[in-house]
């Protein structure tokens, strides 16, 4: 498993509104492992721009504690698999466990209708 995964972060642990973080933690995993976490300042909240300015870090997965469905969809539209519903843990935890299949999750991160042209992958 090959991702880059972005965790909105605030006090050391995932944000619960996605928009307000402190800034994101890029966690890279190469072969299930995870082989470097760095922790990026993202520009101003602007709507709209979070989902493009991710996904130019190479971003596959963004996991949040909460998200409007707006930004679950221009995520998807960059074609990034939004996870809503984490739990507030530090970053190494939350990539640790979604790398081990065990993210336990509050909340559905995706609406699976007619309209849903991506695959989730997990």
């Amino acid at each position: 498993m090959n991702k880059c995964i972005a965790i909105p972060m605030e006090n050391g642990v995932v944000c619960a509104h996605f928009g307000h973080c402190e800034y994101f933690s890029i966690i890279t995993v190469v072969d299930g492992q995870i082989s470097d976490i760095k922790e990026v300042l993202p520009p101003e909240h602007v709507p709209g721009l979070y989902p493009r300015w991710v996904a130019s870090h190479g971003v596959t997965d963004v996991i949040a504690g909460g998200m409007g469905q707006k930004a679950i969809n221009l995520f998807i539209a960059q074609n990034i698999n939004a996870f809503v519903g984490a739990p507030q843990k530090d970053a190494k935890s939350i990539a640790e466990d979604f790398i081990a299949d065990k993210l336990s999750l509050n909340a559905n991160y995706c609406n699976h209708d007619d309209k849903h042209e991506h695959s989730c992958g997990h």
